[in-house]
């Protein structure tokens, strides 16, 4: 390999130039990973959730998957970041330390070569030159010598003349001489030189070149485990992070999401009831079983909560209010008491079949309750739309109104477990200074003490107030179910015995009947316009509060004021009320103080 230096520099430098692709391979993959963990850290920033603390959202296991799935993805992104600093630190890094310092020995090695062959160059001139001068001086010499000869044997010649040919001879010969033994030493030289070129610092230089290109192999070689140990530190992480994600795909389950949802949107609301059946048929079955429609016939009839409250009650009119001159009082002829199958007494009063029939077709009309539920649903919707939600969280269902409640009185009563012990530790501090007065002034905490007991009052006339609405709302809810269960009883019984007007037995003698209606319509066509007839008392209440009632469909009172209950609050936080002059509208529930009958129905 003496000869083939300049193929030894040109592979050293692509020995060189390839550790630089290499690094160049690395630098873009720590890229690569750096950008895809970037690109992970802003998916799982971008479907995070965004809450604040006072958000209430259901926790649903689905979704506590998803937020531990992306946790877990996170983490994973994460450990995409260390691949990508381990491979920078211990794979890059080094390569571009090394190649620098490659670079640098190469450098060295290649001057040193061509130092020791110019000075092998230089060693073959002199000794050339030395080889030309001694070629010069001898042909030099030839010629005295030739022209010695001549003239010493030309007769002619004088003797002057051979003598200086003779010197010029001896001359040329004693210089070509001392060019033999310089060309000789230069010669040697040249020899010693060439041998110690090509079997000393030649194959020195070459190895030193053949091991720096070894290290270079080397190099390589831990670089690229390098590259794959940075991966495979990694993996056990990554494995969990993986595991976590399985666990919480398994930690979903339905059943519980489903139980979310009903407790998140449980109302209260009671289902409305059955339709009764309406028989228009049972007068005209009557009329015909009587006979004759001019015997008298004693007949008893139930005092229908419709009439004695309703009808003497001013009616709702299409455009408002319209007056009505009241009915005549009740004659009965004859009074006695009649038990029906639930066991209730009712009052019961004689009257004329006849008039009792032609006054029940003409005032039985189809009622449509839903009408009226109707109305109050827009009525409430309406109210809800008016302002924010109220302190009594009213606005809301029965359900979501005690779990409201129920979390206010847990906040305040955390608050209030605070302010007792800032009291505690207020008391033992002012104890402190008392018995230590160089320790502080115990008067200087009077202030903070007081503010603190009057926050402790604040906070339990909150959780006294905040428990009367929660027992108001769990009172209403057990009273609705109580109710519920007895109507549902009572219409089991009842079924098939009840008209719209009255109640009747399939016993003649057992026949409930009210009294004949006294219509003193001045003109027939103002009944088609009439609303339903009115919703019969179920209750009374007082107003705590007065209430100004300026909005539409709502009813004004004042403290104290007495008014009859018609339709409990469903929910949202309005009672329908009527006044003694048959007014009708709205209260807040919590404005009231309400007093049910035991029996809604015969109230």
């Amino acid at each position: 390999l003496q000869d083939q230096f300049d193929n030894l520099d040109k592979h050293t430098q692509w020995g060189i130039d390839f550790l630089e692709k290499y690094a160049k391979f690395v630098k873009e993959r720590i890229e690569i990973e750096q950008n895809y963990a970037k690109q992970l850290r802003n998916l799982v920033k971008k479907y995070c959730p965004k809450r604040s603390p006072k958000d209430e959202e259901p926790r649903f296991t689905s979704c506590i998957a998803f937020f531990n799935i992306l946790n877990e993805l996170n983490d994973y992104a994460g450990q995409r970041e260390v691949v990508a600093e381990e491979m920078g630190h211990r794979v890059y890094g080094e390569l571009m330390r090394y190649s620098h310092d490659l670079k640098t020995e190469r450098k060295m090695h290649l001057q040193e070569g061509r130092k020791a062959q110019q000075y092998l160059d230089m060693c073959w001139k002199q000794m050339d030159n030395s080889k030309k001068k001694f070629e010069r001086e001898c042909r030099e010499a030839e010629k005295a010598q030739q022209s010695y000869e001549r003239l010493d044997n030309d007769t002619n010649a004088t003797k002057a003349d051979v003598e200086k040919a003779k010197q010029q001879l001896n001359l040329r010969t004693h210089m070509a001489d001392e060019n033999k033994n310089e060309y000789a030493a230069q010669l040697q030289n040249f020899n010693g030189e060439q041998h110690k070129h090509y079997y000393i610092v030649i194959p020195q230089i070459y190895k030193q070149l053949q091991e720096m290109d070894e290290r270079r192999t080397i190099k390589l070689s831990e670089c690229y485990k390098g590259f794959a140990d940075s991966e495979r530190k990694v993996i056990p992480i990554i494995s969990k992070c993986l595991e976590g994600m399985i666990l919480a795909a398994k930690s979903v389950d339905e059943h519980r999401d489903s139980q979310l949802v009903i407790d998140c949107f449980k109302s209260g609301f009671e289902p409305p009831g059955d339709f009764p059946f309406e028989d228009y048929s049972q007068n005209i079955y009557r009329t015909i079983s009587d006979g004759t429609i001019s015997t008298p016939k004693q007949e008893g009839m139930r005092i229908d909560t419709k009439t004695t409250v309703g009808k003497a009650k001013g009616k709702l009119w299409l455009f408002g209010k319209k007056p009505k001159p009241q009915s005549p009082p009740l004659t009965p002829t004859s009074l006695y008491t009649s038990s029906t199958p639930n066991g209730s007494q009712y009052p019961i009063f004689s009257i004329e079949p006849v008039h009792y029939c032609m006054s029940d077709i003409k005032t039985g009309k189809p009622r449509i309750p839903s009408f009226r539920s109707l109305k109050r649903g827009l009525v409430s919707w309406y109210f809800c739309l008016q302002g924010p939600a109220l302190e009594d969280f009213s606005h809301l269902p029965p359900e979501q109104r005690r779990k409201k409640l129920q979390q206010r009185i847990d906040e305040l009563n955390r608050e209030l477990q605070k302010e007792t012990d800032q009291k505690d530790a207020l008391i033992k501090m002012k104890d402190v200074y008392e018995k230590n007065p160089q320790m502080g002034d115990p008067s200087s905490l009077q202030p903070k003490l007081t503010e603190t007991m009057s926050n402790m009052d604040r906070l339990r006339m909150e959780i006294h107030k905040n428990e009367a609405w929660l027992s108001e709302v769990e009172g209403k809810v057990a009273a609705r179910s109580d109710r519920r269960h007895s109507s549902d009883i009572n219409h089991l019984v009842t079924q098939g015995r009840e008209s719209p007007e009255g109640s009747y037995t399939d016993d003649a003698n057992q026949e409930v009947r009210g009294p004949p209606q006294q219509h003193a319509h001045p003109n027939e066509f103002d009944d088609e316009f009439e609303d339903d007839d009115p919703l019969p008392a179920i209750g009374h209440c007082k107003a705590i509060y007065p209430f100004d009632g300026h909005n539409e469909g709502t009813l004004a009172m004042k403290e104290g004021e007495i008014l009859y209950i018609i339709e409990e609050d469903k929910g949202d936080g309005w009672t329908r009320a009527r006044r003694h002059n048959g007014e009708e509208g709205y209260v807040p529930t919590s404005y009231i103080d309400v007093t049910l009958e035991k029996n809604s129905k015969g109230a």
